[in-house]
Order: C-alpha cells, then sequence, then structure tokens
C-alpha cells in the first residue's frame, strides 16, 4: 500500500514508507492529512520525529526510505509518534553484559 500527504509538516520518503517525517514540531491535537484522511497527532512529535501513517500491529515492519528499518513492540496508532517507546531496530542489536563476563 502507499502512502501519502499533502501536508507540508510530513515527509514521505518513499511512497512505500508507514511512518512519515514530521518537518517541524507538531502539537498534540493538531489535525494532518494522511492518505486522504484527518488524522489527529496524538502526542506533541518533535521535529524530525517519525508518525505512523497507518495502523501498525505489534511486530509488524516500520518501513522508511521504502525499506524496512525495524519492528513495532506494541500496536502503533494512525497518527502516533514512532520512536523507541515503540519500536525496536532490527538491525542494532542491544546487548547486556552477563555478569560472568565481567573481568
Amino acid at each position: 500500500m502507499e502512502f501519502s500527504s499533502s501536508d507540508a509538516r510530513l515527509l514521505f520518503v518513499d511512497p512505500k514508507d508507514n511512518v512519515c517525517t514530521a518537518t517541524r514540531a507538531i502539537e498534540s491535537g493538531t489535525p494532518v492529512q494522511l492518505s486522504g484522511h484527518t488524522v489527529f497527532i496524538s502526542e506533541t512529535v518533535p521535529f524530525g520525529f517519525k508518525i505512523a501513517a497507518c495502523k501498525i500491529a505489534l511486530d509488524d515492519k516500520v518501513i522508511k526510505y521504502g525499506v524496512p528499518i525495524g519492528s513495532a513492540t506494541r500496536d502503533i496508532a494512525i497518527g502516533e509518534m514512532v520512536h523507541v517507546h515503540n519500536m525496536k531496530s532490527d538491525y542494532l542489536p542491544t546487548y547486556t553484559l552477563d555478569p560472568r563476563d565481567r573481568p
């Protein structure tokens, strides 16, 4: 599916992206146009952060630049900010140091 917006505050890098980038800070409750629908931003989104262009279910891929950049760690609603609190990278592992590995 392809997503789009005529709203200058939202940037889609690729039509296959299911997230767009805020080109300026957008306050909570602000209406924006996403794929022909009026959507209200659910929380203040800082400049440069991602916004869900559609519902993204738990474990679904987050697509930016036309490629998957990570997976949702919970259901994400359309218009919700997408960041480390609700997605994880599929490329950068999270390491924990086991106490037995310490010198």
